[in-house]
């Protein structure tokens, strides 16, 4: 909980580095600041709910990435496939070409749906071109969300307040 003397009136709460922040005018009375504590916290987790249902889960991350190859990549890579894992913490996803398998971060959960996409397409793209050549980046440009996706990522990397990744193409593998 952050108070702030030029906040008059609004409340605002998002995550940030897996933990809650929410910012309150510094004029709120304590029992102001409980009520809209837990109120913003409530709102926080049933947006989170909500997004992680209209994701889905494996089964439906694969349907996705399915679509996305059909919609943008000429129906060329077809994944073995597609999971969410607990335990990237540096990249957003990571694909291996030899097993056609695709790996997305869990934290890409609470990102806007087009993010998650733009990361399907970037792994997707792998399955046809491994290295972050030009034919590969063509691939991924084919996304039309690609370049907004891309500075999203790159936002949400430099504000980042662990530091434990850097922006740049690595980062997408």
């Amino acid at each position: 909980m952050r108070r702030s003397s030029r906040r008059r009136r609004t409340v605002t709460a998002y995550r940030e580095s897996g933990r809650t922040v929410v910012l309150i005018p510094a004029a709120f009375s304590p029992a102001e600041e409980r009520r809209w504590v837990a109120q913003m916290v409530a709102k926080l987790q049933t947006r989170e709910e909500r997004r992680r249902r209209s994701l889905g889960g494996d089964d439906e991350l694969m349907a996705r990435a399915r679509a996305l190859s059909a919609a943008h990549l000429d129906g060329a890579p077809q994944p073995a496939s597609v999971r969410w894992v607990d335990n990237q913490n540096r990249r957003w996803g990571s694909c291996t070409p030899a097993d056609r398998t695709i790996r997305l971060s869990s934290r890409l959960r609470a990102m806007p749906e087009y993010v998650v996409d733009y990361v399907l397409v970037h792994e997707l793209a792998h399955l046809v071109e491994p290295s972050h050549d030009a034919r590969f980046w063509s691939l991924v440009a084919r996304y039309p969300r690609a370049e907004r996706a891309r500075g999203f990522l790159e936002g949400v990397e430099l504000g980042s307040a662990h530091g434990t990744s850097s922006a740049g193409d690595d980062d997408v593998d």
